[in-house]
């Protein structure tokens, strides 16, 4: 009978031994709408409850993005920083031809105005397409 109760008081503290206290996660508060969509004040509150990061006052809106997809462990491969060198070079180019212009409208030159006008059109199409594929 002392046997029985032994074996009885094994097995019950077996389970709480097998099954040993699981480490509580902290808690991650849930975005109220998706990251991209979020301002940059909504992403430092955001990123302010998260806790894991440090300095978000003095984050732009990107550096932001990229903190808290971090924090919370999400891979960002695409994204708007895919094509942002390509878009650079070509607003580059939008502002040479943009001062072109002026000089052209100060001669006079109708014929070349439009032309520049139209090259002009032209590239800020291309930055708007490249930013909506990255």
């Amino acid at each position: 009978m002392a046997d029985e109760e032994t074996l009885q008081a094994q097995t019950s503290e077996e389970p709480a031994a097998v099954a040993p206290k699981a480490k509580e996660e902290p808690k991650v508060p849930e975005p109220k709408k998706p990251l991209e969509k979020m301002t940059a004040k909504e992403l430092r509150e955001y990123g302010l409850e998260l806790g894991d990061i440090m300095g978000v006052h003095s984050m732009n809106k990107e550096e932001l993005l990229t903190a808290i997809k971090e924090a919370l462990g999400i891979s960002d491969e695409s994204g708007s920083k895919l094509f942002a060198k390509e878009i650079a070079k070509v607003k580059v180019q939008i502002k040479e031809l943009k001062s072109g212009r002026v000089t052209a409208r100060e001669s006079g030159d109708k014929k070349q105005v439009e032309m520049l006008r139209k090259r002009i059109g032209r590239l800020k199409k291309k930055t708007r397409r490249l930013a909506a594929a990255g």
